[in-house]
């Protein structure tokens, strides 16, 4: 069974604000939205949320007693579910599914409840329930009150997409025929950042932009780290309010080498890649918005299995990571919604440091990748509705 599935909402939390006319604009601006960071050893690039994805978010916090306990990752996904399923109306009636996972998790919470134990030897009552996975998915639910199924998970960078894999599964069986899908990622914390400056693919570059994702000869790996929530819904069948219709996907895991590492050549997106398009012809894919996590390793082994796949005439190339970094697992719904908006708009947003020899004049089909640590990727083929 491979039924049409259409996205009839999408809606994020975000450095770029908390709504599509925000973030449209803000990606037709070539500035990126990175500021520095205090830390122990010096200043460090960031991305955060806007003041006005901020005070919104404040204003959830303080809305509810019980919402006052939870991690910053519940509360994005929280608000951000919130916009998407008003924007498709859907109603709690519905009990509609729903899968928004995290690749970190409420990772302020914990570092926050360890330290406190480190120091006491005992901690806060909630320190478990409160830093538990499936608090997202759960407390989504709860907030929403749909009786749906609901799950959290963590696939590392590549949940978000994995999510909605699972939407589009669970829709094909037959066992729902709608699902909100995401991720959320809270990860501007000491620790984390750490963790990313030990693996050594945390960006040092001081000049104009921080971040040179898609940039095949810089010398040092310049991740940055974002923070955020993206949510979409999708749908069985070709609706009218549809926003965009998915097309293909595709998936793969590679064997493990090295924990972190995917092969030169990306043999995990060729293979994802390959299974999104299906019978589609590679030409017929006007556009690709890349992973292309910043390092030197992740541009330059996906451009290879682009390559591999697409030949010398390859889509033209763009991604969001120089703008507003890395958000670990909420980054392929990130790169889901930047997709949406250039089919709505008709506009090919560019990275202003590439030197770019043909860009679309139409947009009818993009791609979308997304991979994690060690090699589980994703690709979805998005197009526009007719």
């Amino acid at each position: 069974m491979n039924l049409p599935i259409s996205i009839t909402s999408i809606s994020s939390i975000s450095p770029l604000g908390s709504t599509l006319n925000d973030t449209w604009e803000n990606y037709c601006d070539p500035k990126h939205h990175f500021s520095k960071m205090d830390i122990e050893n010096g200043e460090i690039w960031i991305s955060v949320l806007a003041k006005t994805a901020k005070t919104e978010i404040d204003l959830l916090r303080s809305s509810e007693p019980k919402y006052r306990q939870l991690d910053h990752t519940v509360l994005y996904a929280m608000l951000a579910s919130r916009k998407a399923v008003a924007s498709a109306e859907w109603q709690a009636k519905d009990n509609f599914g729903i899968n928004i996972g995290s690749s970190r998790g409420a990772t302020l919470l914990f570092e926050k409840y360890h330290k406190e134990f480190l120091a006491k030897q005992t901690t806060h009552t909630l320190a478990s329930p409160t830093t538990t996975l499936g608090n997202i998915a759960s407390w989504v639910a709860h907030d929403l009150q749909t009786k749906g199924p609901e799950i959290s998970h963590s696939i590392t960078c590549s949940t978000a997409l994995h999510a909605l894999l699972n939407g589009v599964a669970w829709i094909n069986s037959g066992m729902a025929d709608k699902f909100l899908v995401g991720g959320s990622e809270a990860s501007l914390t000491p620790f984390t950042i750490a963790q990313m400056q030990a693996l050594k693919i945390y960006s040092r570059e001081q000049g104009e932009y921080p971040c040179r994702a898609m940039d095949l000869e810089k010398k040092e790996n310049t991740m940055v780290l974002g923070e955020g929530a993206a949510i979409a819904c999708l749908e069985q069948g070709t609706k009218k309010n549809a926003m965009a219709i998915i097309a293909g996907s595709g998936y793969a895991t590679e064997p493990l080498e090295h924990s972190i590492s995917i092969s030169t050549d990306a043999q995990c997106f060729q293979r994802s890649m390959k299974m999104a398009l299906g019978s589609t012809e590679p030409n017929e894919v006007d556009v690709i918005v890349m992973h292309a996590p910043g390092t030197i390793k992740g541009d330059m082994s996906e451009m290879e299995a682009i390559k591999k796949i697409f030949g010398a005439q390859a889509p033209a190339l763009t991604t969001n990571k120089w703008k507003i970094g890395h958000t670990f697992g909420a980054s392929g719904m990130f790169s889901v919604e930047m997709a949406i908006l250039m089919l709505q708009q008709q506009r090919f947003i560019p990275v202003p440091f590439i030197e770019y020899t043909n860009t679309p004049k139409k947009i009818n089909k993009v791609m979308v990748n997304a991979v994690g640590f060690g090699g589980n990727a994703v690709s979805i083929l998005l197009k526009r509705p007719d």
